[in-house]
Order: C-alpha cells, then sequence, then structure tokens
C-alpha cells in the first residue's frame, strides 16, 4: 500500500486513434506520433519508462527492459473533451456525452446573460480562441460586450479585455453564465477567457478559470477524502471537478509552473492523492495546431520528469497519463478521441505491460487500492496486483 500517488495528466497527449475515432470525424490521429515524426522529440526519462513499448503505439524506439509499467487505456465514455477524461480517470462513466453547440447557443441563453449583465453579446460562433479575439477584440474595446464562443467541446467561453472588464468582474460574470447554462442548456465548463494588449496584437492572459458542473456521483476523489487522506490539485483539476473531493488547490499559470508545483509538493510529508494537470500542451500547442510546439513541451516536460523521481520516496506511486488527443497534425483545432498512455513508476512497481484497459477508471480504481480506500462504487478495475 503506498502513502503517496501522485497522477499527472499531460492534458491531450494521446497515443492513436479509438477503434470509434472515425464517428467523431478522427480516424488516424495519433497527438504523440505527430510529435516523434518531427525527429525533434527527445524524452530520455518517458522512453525508459516503456513510452514506446506500448502495445501498437506506432512510433519512436522501444527499449529492450523498460523501467516502469506501461499500457494504454480505451475511453468508455461517449466523449473526448477534458471534464468527461478526468471524471473517467476517476470512476465516473459518462454514457451521455455532454451538449455542444456546433451553432451557437440559443437566443434565450443569449437574453438571460445579457439581462444579468447589463452587457451585448459578440459572437456567439465556435470559434478559435485566439482568433475570436483578433475577430472581436477591437469591437469589444469600443462596446465593452462580451464576446462569447465555443467549440467542439461542452463549453461555452467568454473573453474579455482585461482593461474593459477587470478579472474578478469576469469571473463574476462567468458564475451568472453557470447559473444560467444548467439543466436543458448545461455545458461542461463555463471557461473566463481574459486577454490583454492592443489591436491587433491581443494577447490571451494567464488568468483563465473555469466552472465545471460538480461531477454526478461521488468519484474517487471523494472517497479518498472521505477515507481521512488528502487530494492535493494542481493546474485545472479543482475546476473541472468544481472542487468536489479536492482538500488542497493549487492554481498555475504553464505547464512549468504545474511541474514546479508538484515538485515542491513530493518535497512535503502528506497521505494521500496529488492529481496534476498540465494544460499547455492541449491549449498552447493541440488547439493551435503547433507541432514543433507541442514536441518541444514534451521534451521539457521530459526534463522536469527527471527532477521530479528522485523526490519520490520507496512507498511512492507516479501514474502519467493523459484525458484524450489533440493531436496536432489534426485538420481543425479540436480534441481527438484516442487511447490514452499510462505509464506507473515506482521503486516497488514491476515493469510489465498492462496491455489496453478497457477504460480511463482503471486509474481511480488502482489509485484507491494503493490508497487502501474502498473504491468498489467506482466504475474500473484495479492493476496494482500486476504491478507490485
Amino acid at each position: 500500500m503506498a502513502k503517496r500517488v501522485f497522477v499527472i495528466v499531460l492534458d491531450s497527449c494521446g497515443c492513436g486513434a479509438l477503434p470509434d475515432a472515425a464517428k467523431f470525424g478522427d480516424e488516424g490521429t495519433h497527438t504523440l506520433r505527430s510529435c516523434a515524426e518531427t525527429g525533434n522529440l527527445n524524452i530520455p526519462n518517458l522512453t525508459a519508462m516503456g513510452l514506446f513499448n506500448i502495445d501498437g503505439i506506432g512510433c519512436g524506439t522501444p527499449v529492450g527492459q523498460p523501467a516502469a509499467a506501461y499500457g494504454k487505456c480505451a475511453e468508455r465514455s461517449a466523449g473526448k473533451d477534458t471534464t468527461t477524461g478526468h471524471w473517467e480517470i476517476a470512476g465516473l462513466i459518462s454514457d451521455t456525452p455532454m451538449k455542444t453547440y456546433p451553432d451557437g447557443f440559443p437566443q434565450e441563453v443569449l437574453d438571460r446573460l445579457k439581462k444579468a449583465t447589463g452587457r451585448e453579446i459578440l459572437c456567439n460562433l465556435p470559434y478559435s480562441g485566439t482568433e475570436v479575439i483578433r475577430d472581436y477584440g477591437r469591437q469589444h474595446l469600443e462596446t465593452g460586450a462580451l464576446i462569447v464562443y465555443t467549440s467542439a467541446d461542452s463549453v461555452l467561453q467568454i473573453a474579455a479585455h482585461e482593461d474593459v472588464i477587470p478579472v474578478p468582474e469576469l469571473y463574476q460574470i462567468c458564475e451568472q453564465a453557470r447559473e444560467i447554462m444548467q439543466g436543458e442548456f448545461a455545458v461542461g465548463r463555463i471557461i473566463a477567457r481574459p486577454f490583454v494588449g492592443t489591436y491587433p496584437d491581443f494577447t490571451r492572459t494567464a488568468n483563465r478559470h473555469d466552472y465545471s458542473v460538480s461531477p454526478f456521483a461521488p468519484t474517487a476523489l471523494d472517497l479518498i477524502e472521505q477515507a481521512g487522506k488528502q487530494v492535493i490539485s494542481v493546474g485545472k483539476i479543482r475546476d473541472i471537478f468544481n472542487g468536489q473531493g479536492i482538500t488542497e488547490g493549487n492554481r498555475t499559470v504553464s505547464n512549468d509552473d504545474g511541474m514546479g508545483k508538484t515538485i515542491q509538493i513530493a518535497a512535503r510529508d502528506f497521505e494521500g492523492l496529488c492529481f496534476v494537470n498540465l494544460v499547455e500542451f492541449d491549449s498552447a500547442y493541440g488547439h493551435r495546431r503547433n507541432i514543433p510546439g507541442y514536441t518541444q513541451a514534451l521534451n521539457t516536460f521530459d526534463a522536469q520528469l527527471g527532477a521530479l523521481l528522485p523526490q519520490l520516496r520507496d512507498d511512492d506511486l507516479l501514474i502519467l497519463t493523459a484525458d484524450h488527443g489533440c493531436d496536432p497534425a489534426a485538420h481543425g483545432t479540436d480534441h481527438t478521441r484516442e487511447y490514452i498512455p499510462l505509464i506507473v513508476w515506482g521503486r516497488s512497481v514491476r515493469p510489465v505491460n498492462l496491455g489496453t484497459r478497457r477504460g480511463f477508471s482503471d486509474i481511480g480504481q488502482t489509485v484507491c487500492e494503493a490508497l487502501g480506500v474502498d473504491a468498489t462504487s467506482l466504475a474500473g478495475e484495479s492493476f496494482l496486483q500486476q504491478i507490485l
């Protein structure tokens, strides 16, 4: 049994299209392979752990004796978004996909948002986050109207210049939007998207904030907390679970900040789970279809992983994974329906091939069993006994 478990989600780092990817328009996608094919991927720690030994990975060079247990997980939930992926990791299967708005939000939603905020609305279309501020930013500066947009995910996003709508006010507006987007209009997340700069050189800031719906049932996080252990979140984990089951939240402004905070937490004495999300793989490189940037971000993470490993104790468990794909070589700008990698490292871990897991929820089951927490109420099958 472990005293501490670290789960690090490389947000969007999928490892190959799922069998049903064609239903999502994602046939042939492979986030990791797109980075490997640049010839510039340099991830010696992940390689040594067995990342390229995963069954059917189709890229990279496997090693003779992996230093960790390795495998991949299929997604059982109906979706390919952040909330669904993380909830499944924590033991909840979402049988119904969260509602999306490919044609924009209905007039009733816009009217209620205008009444609640006293501001007009611009855009109301699916849009790239960087392009929407370029195309509507000047009009927003002139009018103070909210830039409201969505994507292929179940999200309502509100962009505003920090000089026009200060960040605390934007957060309040998003809380009002969260109240509106319930029931028949419910979306997985409301996202505040502050930006700065002058036209046409606008830049999004690190003051993003997500307002999620609460999980529809208790998750592994709740069970761990109820067992009297800590659940420490790093990055947007707290937002994704709407604070449910979190005992300590640590916000981050970048992958570097996230790994820095994780290394600091590893130096502390605690009992429970440290759950980390590194969002820039997705937000800065995947959605923007920036293959060189994604590749370099993986290289940087691998070096930081090398700094984290010596901080881990003999009975610690480290799980590296993802929540969906976002192939930077794919068409469009949206997530891709992919397997997620599964790397499990620890000084007491046997470097076995975990094969293809039926669901992301095997991770949550394993975390709970490692911490001595009963998770029979959750989906998934623990692989702990295979690796110890």
